[in-house]
């Protein structure tokens, strides 16, 4: 997890392609990223895609593709779909935890995600320390990720997405 977090910080800002926040899961991975065409998009992804094998295939001993060239996009237009997008995404590991046990889980940030540096927590007491250091993930350019959700209101970090 390190790994990816030092790598995807080098490069979470190329030009016309900003990843925004993320979650890494046991086997799936969720992005919010910005991108000025369809073109930086395809290879912002290919290079998100690269530095997550690598260090995959590092971690597991192993070689080949990871994410298999393939990605789901959802492209997102109102505040409401960024607002939902966003809690959906840094909220993950607690919508898989109440799958896998049936309990709502502890209040806490996901430390597999880049909870720890997103400013639109409803509370701010999220069970981790305050990030030091230079964030893995770019600041949001366009007004409906930079402040248009907020429209709809600061995120919970105990709601549960799906619940």
């Amino acid at each position: 997890m390190l790994e990816f977090q030092r790598s995807l910080r080098k490069s979470c800002e190329r030009g016309e392609f900003r990843v925004l926040q993320y979650s890494l899961q046991r086997d799936h991975a969720h992005m919010i990223v910005e991108a000025d065409s369809k073109e930086a998009l395809g290879r912002g992804m290919k290079s998100v895609a690269a530095r997550l094998a690598r260090v995959v295939n590092r971690a597991f001993a192993r070689s080949g593709a990871v994410l298999d060239g393939r990605y789901h996009l959802r492209l997102l237009r109102t505040p409401r779909e960024v607002r939902s997008a966003l809690a959906y995404v840094l909220l993950n590991a607690r919508k898989h935890w109440r799958e896998r046990f049936g309990v709502a889980p502890p209040v806490r940030i996901d430390e597999a995600s880049s909870g720890r540096w997103f400013t639109g927590w409803r509370d701010q007491r999220t069970g981790m320390d305050p990030p030091r250091g230079v964030p893995e993930v770019a600041p949001a350019r366009t007004w409906l990720a930079r402040t248009g959700w907020l429209r709809h209101g600061l995120i919970d970090p105990a709601a549960t997405p799906g619940a």
